[in-house]
């Protein structure tokens, strides 16, 4: 990545962010949704390699435009948000060149932590009319629902399972600069 973005701390703009989720259902059709509730900092330092990024998911914002869904996926079949409240990501190396990009790092989903690979894409850099610096980056990546320990299932009459274990994360993000340094 040419690494063109001011050294200092980016903050997370969430009404400019998505994190979203993509899994099989039925064996037939996949269910989108996304998590409403997401904060995150980015520290750019002067090169990548002294870069990182945080972020933080409440598990509580989930949001499938399903109540009944929502409902059951939020309760302790899947991400026990009462006991579970937040998911936390935190960056253990960025490599790459150009506009894409590998960022690695800890995934925290209940109480078990996995290593995870983002595929990014880098989508510039813009100063918006109101002046503020702005950075957009598009990741992606998939993980094991089952690996994180979210387990629940029902079988289907005609053979296979209710949901996928394979879940596409897809994000779209713009941080701002906050301070320079």
């Amino acid at each position: 990545m040419s690494f063109d973005l001011t050294p200092g701390t980016w903050n997370l703009d969430p009404s400019h962010s998505e994190v979203g989720f993509v899994v099989r259902h039925a064996g037939i059709s996949k269910v989108r949704g996304a998590f409403t509730d997401v904060t995150g900092v980015l520290s750019v330092g002067d090169s990548i390699d002294s870069s990182s990024v945080r972020a933080e998911v409440k598990t509580g914002s989930f949001d499938s435009k399903d109540k009944n869904r929502d409902d059951h996926v939020k309760g302790p079949d899947f991400f026990d948000v009462e006991q579970f409240p937040e998911m936390l990501f935190v960056s253990t190396g960025i490599s790459g060149a150009g506009e894409d990009f590998e960022l690695q790092g800890d995934l925290t989903i209940k109480d078990t932590t996995k290593p995870v690979n983002f595929t990014v894409e880098f989508g510039g850099v813009a100063v918006d009319p109101f002046g503020a610096t702005r950075a957009g980056f598009s990741a992606t990546t998939q993980i094991s629902r089952k690996e994180f320990g979210i387990t629940w299932n029902a079988a289907l009459e005609a053979g296979g399972v209710l949901v996928g274990d394979k879940v596409t994360i897809n994000i779209d993000s713009a941080f701002v600069l906050a301070s320079q340094g």
